[in-house]
């Protein structure tokens, strides 16, 4: 019987400095080798795949921004991420056929359920875009007094808008049968689309939905037998940055949990990536593990990775 597995990758493994569309469908090439390494490893594996697109969409925002006029306005925000859920997943799927030929790839726009009264609407946390320096802030905040600023991980500063948690999938039965049929799936990219349910349908809300809770999310609608979250580093650590940092290899629920309440992970970065994995295992009693791209085809082997197992 085959092993189906969940893979979050991160925005930034797609974007590089260079933000042209051949560079990211370059970036996605690499992407898909390294993922067709941990399949020629784990040959009875069938993936299952959401992204980030955090710089996407702030890069799509600001051309929107630059070239909004009264008879071609911007796109709101919840249309842009439904727009690079259709860039990001065509470039994925190519690059997926070529690495995987005895495979077929699929990508799906995903709309992702959340709660008009959640409370991460009033606080912003979702990094999205390009990084900015300190000395450039003021006049981005006169050019956009509607956006709020956060510092990520000592890089610079981003925007940040509402990061609310997905309650549902729209395309559910949808995303089932695919997987079902045997096909890689790219679903819930970016998080899905944010959309609220009202009397007469589902309509968008000005979100962006971190992408690790929709895996978690997921992972319960195809019955995933593990979540695996890809970032730039290998695995968690406490006292992150500090002489005294400590790597976080298998842990427990509990643990995972007391070392959030303790502070210990960055909002908007490595905190909602703990938070996923704890709600993947809690819910469904399976492990769910955090690494590196670059460490996917061999995490098993050396450790480099934090996993979550249920207490």
């Amino acid at each position: 019987m085959s092993k189906r597995v969940i893979f979050a990758l991160g925005g930034n493994a797609i974007l590089t400095k260079d933000a042209s569309a051949q560079a990211q469908q370059r970036a996605l090439q690499d992407t898909a080798e390294k993922l067709a390494g941990y399949v020629k490893n784990n040959p009875e594996t069938q993936l299952v795949i959401t992204h980030g697109n955090g710089p996407q969409v702030g890069n799509l925002l600001l051309q929107g921004a630059l070239g909004s006029t009264a008879d071609n306005p911007a796109m709101p925000l919840d249309t842009v991420v439904a727009m690079t859920q259709g860039q990001i997943g065509y470039w994925m799927a190519d690059a997926l056929d070529q690495a995987l030929p005895e495979h077929h790839a699929a990508a799906m726009a995903t709309r992702a359920v959340v709660d008009q009264d959640d409370p991460a609407f009033q606080q912003p946390t979702k990094p999205i875009g390009m990084f900015y320096q300190e000395a450039e802030l003021t006049d981005l905040k006169q050019q956009h007094p509607d956006w709020a600023f956060k510092e990520d991980a000592g890089r610079g500063f981003r925007r940040v808008v509402p990061s609310p948690k997905p309650i549902n999938i729209v395309e559910a039965q949808a995303v089932e049968d695919l997987v079902n049929s045997g096909a890689i799936l790219i679903a819930g990219g970016g998080g899905g689309v944010p959309v609220v349910k009202t009397e007469h349908g589902y309509t968008g809300v000005e979100a962006v939905i971190d992408k690790d809770f929709t895996a978690a999310k997921l992972a319960e609608v195809v019955e995933a037998d593990e979540l695996v979250i890809l970032t730039a580093v290998d695995m968690a650590y406490l006292h992150f940055g500090k002489p005294d940092e400590q790597a976080l290899h298998e842990i427990t629920v509990a643990q995972a949990k007391q070392y959030v309440a303790d502070g210990e992970f960055a909002a908007g970065s490595m905190k909602p990536k703990i938070e996923a994995l704890i709600s993947f295992v809690e819910r469904t009693g399976k492990q769910a593990v955090m690494t590196s791209l670059d460490n996917i085809a061999d995490y098993q082997e050396n450790q480099r990775a934090t996993i979550v197992v249920p207490d």
